[in-house]
Order: C-alpha cells, then sequence, then structure tokens
C-alpha cells in the first residue's frame, strides 16, 4: 500500500504540490496523468524518498518514507523496479550487464547467480523463451546471442522490455514506469501496454504508470490521478474520467487523445 497525505512541495517560490492525496491499494496499476510540469516526476520522487516533504507524507507499507533512516529507505526501494524514459540503458553495456547491474553493485559476483536472474527476467518479458517451450539447447543458444547485444543493436521496442527486465530484478512489489510507451510506434506501444498487464496480473505487482497516452491509460489502468498545477483535479476509474465534464480535464483529453 502506498498512501499520499496532504504533500506539499515548494522549490523556492515555486509551489509544486499543493496538498496531494490518494492511496494505491497493493496489487494495483495506477495512471497517473497531467500536463508537463504538473508535479508527476516530482510526486514520484517522494514516494522513492528523494525528496523530503514540505508539509504532509508518504507511507510505503505503512511506514512514513521521509522519517525513515537511510538504511531503511535503502530496504525500500530494493522492494521497487523502476523503467526510465527511453529504458535508460547503459550503451557500454550488453543486455546481461545491463540487467544484472543493481544486483552487482549490491554485492553479488556470483556469474551463475547473476546468469540465473537475468534469464529468469528476460523470459518474464518475452525476450527468452519459456523454458518449458523448448530444448535446453535452444535456449542457451538464444540467451548467447541476446545476452551479448549492446542497446545499439535492439530496437525500440527490445530496448523497453529489456528495461522492464531490469526493473523486475529482485521480484520487487512495485514497479513505476515513466511514459513507457514514448516514442515507440502504436504497434509496439500495444505490445508494451500488453506486457505491463500481463506482469501487474502474473506478478501481483503494484504498479504506477505515467503516462500522456491515452490509449494505455484505457488499457492498463484500474485508477486514474489526474494533477494540475500541484492539485489532484481528478480521481477515479478510466470510464469515469472520459464522461468527465471538467473543463481542465476535458482540455488534457482533447489535446492528448
Amino acid at each position: 500500500m502506498i498512501e499520499i497525505s496532504n504533500l506539499h512541495k515548494s522549490f523556492g517560490a515555486k509551489k509544486v504540490l499543493n496538498g496531494v492525496s490518494f492511496n494505491i491499494s497493493p496489487g494495483r496499476t495506477l495512471c497517473l496523468i497531467g500536463k508537463s510540469g504538473c508535479g508527476k516526476s516530482v510526486l514520484l520522487k517522494h514516494i522513492v524518498g528523494l525528496l523530503e516533504a514540505d508539509q504532509g507524507f508518504v507511507k510505503v507499507d505503512g511506514k512514513v518514507v521521509g522519517a525513515m533512516k537511510k538504511k531503511d529507505i535503502f530496504g525500500i526501494r530494493r522492494k521497487m523496479g523502476f523503467v526510465f524514459q527511453g529504458a535508460a540503458l547503459f550503451d557500454s553495456y550488453n543486455v546481461f550487464e545491463n540487467i544484472v547491474i543493481s544486483l552487482y553493485e549490491h554485492g553479488e559476483k556470483d556469474r551463475n547467480v547473476l546468469e540465473k536472474e537475468a534469464k529468469r527476467v528476460l523470459s518474464a518479458v518475452g525476450l527468452l523463451p519459456d523454458i518449458d517451450d523448448c530444448s535446453q539447447e535452444e535456449f542457451n543458444d538464444e540467451w548467447e546471442i541476446l545476452s551479448k547485444k549492446k542497446p545499439s543493436d535492439l530496437s525500440g521496442g527490445m530496448r523497453k522490455r529489456v528495461g522492464v527486465a531490469r526493473a523486475l530484478v529482485g521480484s520487487p512489489d512495485y514497479i513505476f514506469y515513466d511514459e513507457p510507451t514514448t516514442g515507440l510506434d502504436p504497434v509496439t506501444s500495444d505490445r508494451i501496454d500488453a506486457l505491463i498487464a500481463n506482469l501487474a496480473d502474473k506478478l501481483n505487482v503494484t504498479s504506477i504508470v505515467i503516462t500522456h497516452d491515452l490509449f494505455s491509460v484505457a488499457k492498463l489502468a484500474e485508477n486514474v490521478v489526474m494533477l494540475d498545477n500541484g492539485k489532484v483535479r481528478f480521481e477515479g476509474r478510466p470510464e469515469e474520467l472520459k464522461e468527465s465534464k471538467d473543463e481542465v480535464v476535458l482540455e488534457f483529453l482533447k489535446r492528448y487523445s
């Protein structure tokens, strides 16, 4: 459970969050929408403990993030996966190295352990076959080819899937997606949406998807929160969003539909 209560944040004279409150229930997918500069990314940074609120609080699993000691915040972050806009893969690393970098930096150096986790998450996002659906030799051949590829060798959709696979390392309880379909063609966007929905269902993770893509909202969201000028302008189900008579909501829908 993530609970956001009366959250305020200013940078100098600029008020970015102005009393934001809403909850995200376990295993649910919430789409966070709103025009650029409305506070979406700042809100996410409060959830992961990168920013401290001026007023109000964020609770994750019943604990106030802003009141945690540094080691406890690191513990919470290990329960979270992040899919960055554009995938944010390291160009000089191959697929395997990009996938396991967080495990390696936390002290896991056993190659067998790292490979086992990389194979698991790459299979989960459809870049490797399920081991039960092919021979061990076929699986190993595909692994050898894929694991050594650099990001420049991958299509936009494959890079995004590698980014999602990296977020799944360690089996997080929460996954945060930042504009996961930006820059992708409609067919690839549909596939990424289907992947996000499938993972949410299969892994029972709690997901927050920051997006401007209203097609993604319709396919993914169980709940929608729209921020406007640092406040919650809308909270509800996707079908309620489409039926809203609020002029700001209508303008957003018209602009991004």
